[in-house]
């Protein structure tokens, strides 16, 4: 009997072709399509088990899917499954994201950002560029300070084993609204309304979907302390971009870290904001690099590559996700 074939659909390098032969090369026949011909291309798809991909839409043609007869299990690379485009996925598939592949990383950013909205550190820089050395003004602490994160997933309980040691408070919005992790609370997203105004940090580390996407409006600005810190790693469309923009206008207290945006180049071509963020001094960006460091690929291909193995094997996968919680990509 022949072995499953599992096609990886995204150019990859020599140390991510290695990771896919090493956990894949015993249990399945491994393809990689972005080398071969276009007809090529077609022949494997339509006789894959499993696709490992990346970014399907820059992957595939359109209805490529459709064809792939034999096809039960689409792994991704990466952690947000946002850009997938369902219904062009038969209904038999089984789609898992890489969950928590990055959240090491992603805590990491998400701190740094936390800290230097603290701190107010562009504030003090642009005072001190201005010859304003001011010794006296405060800054904040996260000792003792509410750190409310929404998506309480691998990212958050990542961000979540960071702030401890800074003596933060953890509370915690996840779907189910529980968690084994220690936390002083933990609720669903029906409950944000009610602990924003609790919150010193806000951290948005959940996935964007039908449920999350415009989730913080003007409303939920309006609920939350006028000097908390915002901390976005989750997706730009989760936040109202105007709203945003103008509760930071209107209070220069609040502050807010955003390493993804509502118009990036990936999905839309080009970097752009319909308003002016990057010139306001209580906003740091960062070009939705929070997962990249050194490593990080390998590591996500080889995590997402066991996922693939599990299946094969008939094993409990991680990452499933239920189509009807997506909407249509674009």
């Amino acid at each position: 009997m022949a072995d499953p074939l599992v096609v990886v659909t995204y150019p990859l390098n020599s140390e991510m072709e290695a990771a896919n032969r090493e956990v894949l090369g015993d249990v399945a026949e491994i393809v990689f399509s972005s080398r071969l011909e276009e007809e090529e291309r077609d022949e494997v798809l339509g006789r894959a088990d499993a696709l490992l991909s990346w970014n399907l839409p820059r992957e595939l043609k359109t209805g490529a899917l459709g064809r792939a007869r034999a096809l039960r299990f689409l792994q991704t690379i990466s952690a947000g499954i946002d850009h997938v485009d369902f219904t062009q996925i038969p209904d038999r598939v089984i789609v898992a994201s890489n969950v928590g592949a990055y959240a090491e990383p992603m805590a990491e950013h998400v701190m740094a950002m936390a800290l230097a909205c603290a701190k107010r550190l562009r504030q003090r820089h642009n005072a001190l560029a201005r010859g304003d050395f001011d010794q006296r003004s405060l800054s904040l602490s996260l000792d003792g300070a509410v750190c409310l994160i929404v998506g309480f997933g691998g990212i958050g309980k990542a961000t979540a084993r960071l702030m401890r040691p800074f003596g933060a408070q953890i509370w915690a919005l996840n779907t189910s609204g529980r968690t084994e992790e220690p936390v002083s609370f933990s609720g669903t997203l029906s409950d944000l309304g009610r602990v924003l105004g609790a919150a010193d940090v806000i951290v948005l580390a959940l996935p964007l979907t039908v449920a999350t996407r415009g989730l913080i409006t003007e409303r939920e600005f309006g609920l939350m302390k006028p000097a908390a810190i915002l901390v976005n790693v989750a997706r730009g469309e989760v936040i109202d971009e105007r709203a945003l923009y103008e509760h930071l206008q209107r209070n220069p207290e609040f502050s807010a870290g955003i390493d993804t945006w509502w118009s990036e180049p990936m999905h839309e071509g080009e970097f752009r904001t319909e308003y002016p963020f990057l010139e306001i001094p209580n906003l740091i960006g960062s070009p939705h690099n929070s997962p990249l460091v050194a490593g990080v690929l390998p590591r996500a291909v080889r995590r997402a590559a066991e996922n693939v193995g599990r299946f094969l094997r008939g094993e409990p996968l991680t990452g499933v996700v239920r189509r009807e919680d997506y909407v249509r990509a674009g």
